[in-house]
């Protein structure tokens, strides 16, 4: 059922109770007029016959009476009857019938008229007799010396216009109210399109096109009633909401620009981690190189210049010889170039702070963390003395530390990186642990060897703690390495304090 039934619904009902209530009060208020006139006419007759009868009181005069009452009955068809009664006591045994006429067959009850004499107030009754309604009223006449009921006349007229009038005006209010339904359901029916339907249909056309991401719309309603107050409303709603939507949108575009800076950091600190262990590999090989070819080349090279130093060796021999000399300079010179090519740049030391340390490392690793299914737990000891390091490298170390722990634990598990002072707050000790499998005991003296790994993947495997421990060293730090196999691994970096 839609609204407009409904009101129509509503309307129709609540006009025919109001209609129905107004129509009862304005019949009733003409019975009452009718009743009034009606009053008055009884009240004149009543008060005639009464001063006749005062004045009159004699047989002769009651026979005249009763004659002139039988004429005033025949000549008003209205009057009905008209009856006067002696009361000598408010007994009903003392009531006497004195004198009367009339058109129709009705006896006044004694105890009526004895209750009219005793109250001696004008009554007025509603009648139904055989030639149709009535109206009569019962007339207490008191005695001007004992102020006491002498004497009730009655009278009795008919109403039958009265009822013809009622009808009637209740016939033309059921038509005017009908009537009066009907223009108004036209009325609201060509209204409702301009009240109702085309403020409906704006709103309810603005609130589909909001729901599908138009949030720039808003009602075009500028009116005081309720539809101008529902627009401002939701207009302010919609504005609320599209602020909502453009912070949110603000928003997301800053995370997404810091998700992207923390990637960015995170790959550039892999690429240098990836370059430190390329330039570590390099510089092991290129050192154990120089020290595998260098003792020869010496001696190949000593052992030419002593055959140059005896002479009376042909000219093409000699030539062989300087040429043997020279090749082999210039193989340890290119030996040296590779060694200085493949060295990590110089270290740039400065002061410090273990929380900004961890603040600008630990984000790069956590989503890769998070990833594995790994919980990282992180216990500073308050008022950490700041460490004399460069920042670069300590990060280097805290990342090869925290992947080798993560690579400890395939199937997830919890790092815990933690920070103390020493006894003499001179050293601060970074710690990570780890509750993976753990080292063999048979394996940690060799797990700082550079390229011992038990990973059989390609690439350069097997320099992470070999970096660390060059660090440390670098640093004039130290590690050391804590593991049982089943329970975990934890090392400890420890790195001297900034002297106060």
């Amino acid at each position: 059922m839609t609204v407009r039934t409904r009101l129509m619904i509503l309307t129709v009902l609540g006009l025919a109770v109001t209609m129905a209530v107004w129509g009862w009060i304005q019949i009733k208020a003409l019975d009452q007029i009718l009743v009034e006139q009606q009053g008055k006419r009884l009240s004149s007759v009543a008060e005639t016959v009464s001063a006749y009868y005062q004045h009159f009181p004699t047989g002769r005069g009651l026979s005249i009476l009763d004659i002139t009452l039988k004429d005033q009955i025949q000549t008003d068809v209205r009057l009905a009857r008209i009856d006067i009664f002696t009361v000598v006591n408010y007994d009903i045994d003392y009531i006497d019938y004195i004198a009367g006429a009339s058109r129709v067959r009705y006896e006044w009850p004694d105890s009526l008229v004895s209750s009219v004499a005793a109250s001696r107030k004008p009554r007025y009754i509603r009648l139904t007799t055989d030639e149709g309604p009535a109206l009569g009223l019962l007339y207490p006449v008191k005695s001007e010396k004992t102020r006491t009921t002498q004497f009730v006349v009655g009278v009795i007229i008919f109403s039958r216009a009265n009822a013809e009038i009622l009808a009637r005006a209740e016939r033309l209010l059921y038509i005017s109210t009908a009537w009066l339904l009907v223009i108004i359901l036209l009325v609201l029916a060509a209204s409702y399109r301009w009240l109702i339907g085309r403020p409906l249909g704006i709103i309810i056309r603005t609130i589909d096109e909001f729901q599908k991401g138009q949030y720039v719309r808003r009602i075009p309603i500028h009116r005081r009633d309720e539809w101008g107050q529902l627009a401002e409303h939701f207009n302010s709603m919609a504005q609320e909401i599209e602020q909502v939507l453009a912070r949110n949108q603000e928003l997301n575009r800053s995370l997404e620009a810091r998700v992207q800076e923390a990637t960015h950091r995170v790959v550039q600190l892999q690429k240098q981690v990836n370059q430190l262990q390329q330039l570590a590999a390099m510089g092991y090989l290129t050192a154990t190189l120089a020290h595998d070819l260098g003792t020869p080349l010496h001696s190949i090279a000593g052992l030419a210049k002593l055959l140059q130093e005896k002479g009376d060796w042909p000219a093409d021999v000699s030539r062989k010889l300087e040429l043997i000399v020279q090749q082999t300079q210039r193989l340890h010179t290119v030996i040296q170039n590779v060694r200085r090519a493949t060295r990590p740049p110089e270290p740039h030391f400065d002061s410090v702070q273990v929380q900004d340390l961890l603040n600008e490392t630990l984000p790069l690793v956590e989503p890769l963390m998070q990833k594995a299914g790994i919980e990282l737990k992180v216990h500073l000891d308050d008022q950490l003395p700041r460490i004399h390091a460069d920042l670069y490298r300590i990060q280097t170390a805290l990342f090869n530390l925290i992947q080798n722990a993560m690579e400890a634990m395939p199937e997830g598990g919890m790092i815990t990186v933690s920070g103390q002072a020493g006894p003499d707050r001179k050293e601060v000790s970074l710690t990570v642990s780890d509750t993976g499998q753990g080292i063999p005991p048979e394996l940690m003296e060799r797990v700082c060897e550079p390229f011992f790994s038990t990973h059989q993947d390609e690439g350069i495997r097997g320099l992470g703690l070999a970096i660390v421990q060059d660090i440390a060293k670098m640093h004039g730090g130290r590690i050391a390495i804590e593991s049982r196999q089943g329970e975990g691994t934890k090392i400890v970096l420890t790195l001297p304090a900034v002297e106060r």
